[in-house]
């Protein structure tokens, strides 16, 4: 599960992983037991950056599907080497601060969207921001 945080001003959220070093990414996570997407999305969301983000959670109807990183082979079951991602997305009035999950993630950023999908580390993150985030919404207004 993936989710692209940004603001009306076009700024998105960036997450600098702990492991592996210098891996840039949205809110991203696994589904546990007996837990929807939608669910999924509600809790990394809180979990990584301490928003709530009940109000406003968009389920974009991407679902990606590719071979998993080997730095992460370990959390999924024996034989997994397939993910599949449900992309949502989330806007929020303007900037606000993250609680990161200091296990995870090292430091965040908010940066303009086309300079957010150069920081992206993974293909599915940068096609989501292209998709979710509108082009050319800048300033006040």
């Amino acid at each position: 599960m993936l989710v692209v945080i940004y603001t009306r001003h076009g700024e998105v959220l960036r997450l600098r992983r702990r492991v592996p070093a210098d891996f840039w990414q949205s809110v991203t996570g696994s589904l546990l037991d007996n837990e929807t997407p939608r669910q999924a999305a509600l809790r990394e969301v809180r979990e990584e950056t301490g928003f709530l983000a009940d109000h406003g959670l968009t389920d974009s109807g991407v679902v990606n599907r590719y071979p998993i990183h080997k730095a992460w082979r370990a959390k999924f079951a024996a034989g997994t080497m397939e993910n599949v991602e449900h992309v949502f997305s989330w806007s929020l009035p303007a900037i606000d601060a993250v609680r990161l999950d200091p296990y995870e993630h090292t430091e965040y950023r908010w940066l303009p969207r086309d300079e957010a999908i150069a920081f992206a580390s993974s293909r599915t993150d940068r096609e989501a921001i292209l998709k979710l985030v509108p082009e050319g919404v800048r300033g006040e207004g």
